[in-house]
Order: structure tokens, then sequence, then C-alpha cells
């Protein structure tokens, strides 16, 4: 099975909260459509901020 291709959201939050919003907001485009959704997850980075991140099938 191949590794998931990684798309980085282009913007960098503060906290955590703000996040998981956009993540959120990913999760919803797919719902009730006929594409299967992405996963959607939220790294952390060193400096105490987070970036989002979701897969992308071909």
């Amino acid at each position: 099975m191949a590794r998931p291709r990684w798309i980085y959201f282009k913007q960098i939050f503060p906290t955590k909260f703000q996040a998981s919003c956009t993540k959120a907001k990913i999760e919803d485009n797919w719902i009730n459509g006929y594409e299967v959704g992405p996963l959607v997850e939220i790294r952390k980075l060193k400096d105490e901020r987070y970036v989002v991140r979701y897969t992308y099938d071909e």
C-alpha cells in the first residue's frame, strides 16, 4: 500500500482551536458528496504553532 500524499494548508495557526476550525471546514466540503473525503489532521510545529494537512488521492 502506498503512503498517502499530503497537502499542507497555506496558513500556520497560532492556536489549535483555529486549526481545528479549518479542519472542520475541509471535512464538511465532502459530506454528502460523491467523493470519499480526505484524511485531515493537525500537526504541531516545534515553535508551538499548528498546521493543517490533508491527503491527496489521484
